[in-house]
């Protein structure tokens, strides 16, 4: 707890410290900043996030790191203490703000190169972003992303069920009671992180915020699917959940993680199963995850490029 006498010292936030970051329309993208023991060397890990998350979502998974590589996380426009954009919030807006947040990071902390790390609707932001500042990226980790490969995001059944899924949010939102049901989310956190995510990540703002990037989500996934931006040249590993979940039935399940297999088929591809998990990885197997960008750390850091 802060204190109000004269010396008293404030213990550190677990996500790091706060900053700032300008987007090119002048907005400005809140994030925290945890140093690694050799940040000269090391590449920076970057966390993008799923729908109406917040920074706190990874603090488990940073909790996992202690001091081995420094990470950054932030919020998107309209989320956390991030300003809000009165833009369509469409997969390439969400992208422009990524690849100005890692040019400012660069000036900042003359990173050598980043791991991005995304989850969910996160994977594709992170994917477009990766093909902008390719020559800056050691590799990525998509952590049960959504994919355009998966034919079931297209159905009509789909669309029902995302919409249905934001109206109930809304409606949790404004009495106050959608936290009640992300009580296993929230547990996985440290206090710091926890506090702040029952703040900022439950609220109506947010789930305005998340109803204008669903309100692009067909388009984006149609114009992935039209042109995706992958590089085959940069490291990938996608992790998939193996379990139903809110939203997620076991024959989606099955869908999704069959294109996660395609999409890691590839060189410098890697797929891993998150076992007896649903789709939030990175508050029930955040080791697993910071495993896997440790590999790539190890694998395609700084002084280590991949040829062909």
């Amino acid at each position: 707890m802060i204190g109000s006498t004269q010396g008293t010292r404030v213990a550190p936030h677990s996500q790091g410290t706060a900053s700032t970051a300008p987007t090119r329309d002048g907005r400005r993208l809140y994030y925290m900043h945890r140093p690694g023991r050799d940040d000269n060397r090391s590449a920076l890990v970057v966390f993008e996030s799923g729908l109406a998350c917040t920074r706190s979502y990874w603090a488990a998974v940073q909790r996992e790191f202690d001091d081995y590589a420094a990470t950054v996380v932030y919020d998107r426009s309209g989320l956390g203490r991030s300003a809000p954009d009165n833009a369509p919030r469409g997969l390439r807006r969400l992208a422009d703000d990524l690849v100005d947040l890692l040019d400012h990071l660069t000036e900042r902390f003359a990173a050598p190169r980043f791991v991005l790390v995304g989850h969910s609707w996160g994977g594709p932001i992170v994917r477009v972003a990766t093909a902008d500042r390719h020559d800056r990226i050691a590799g990525t980790v998509l952590v049960d992303p959504t994919d355009e490969f998966c034919d079931d995001l297209f159905t009509a059944a789909s669309r029902r069920a995302a919409r249905t899924g934001q109206r109930l949010s809304a409606a949790l939102a404004r009495i106050g009671a959608l936290r009640l049901a992300y009580r296993d989310t929230l547990t996985a956190l440290p206090a710091d992180a926890r506090a702040d995510f029952r703040a900022e990540g439950f609220t109506a703002a947010a789930m305005r915020t998340r109803a204008a990037e669903l309100a692009c989500h067909t388009v984006d996934l149609e114009q992935l699917r039209d042109a995706g931006p992958d590089r085959r040249d940069i490291a990938v590993t996608i992790v998939s959940a193996d379990s139903a979940s809110a939203g997620i039935s076991a024959r989606s399940r099955a869908a999704i993680n069959a294109a996660h297999r395609r999409r890691a088929a590839r060189p410098h591809g890697r797929h891993v199963i998150a076992e007896h998990c649903g789709h939030m990885v990175p508050t029930q197997r955040p080791g697993l995850i910071a495993a896997e960008i440790v590999r790539i750390i190890d694998e395609y850091g700084p002084e280590r490029r991949i040829v062909g």
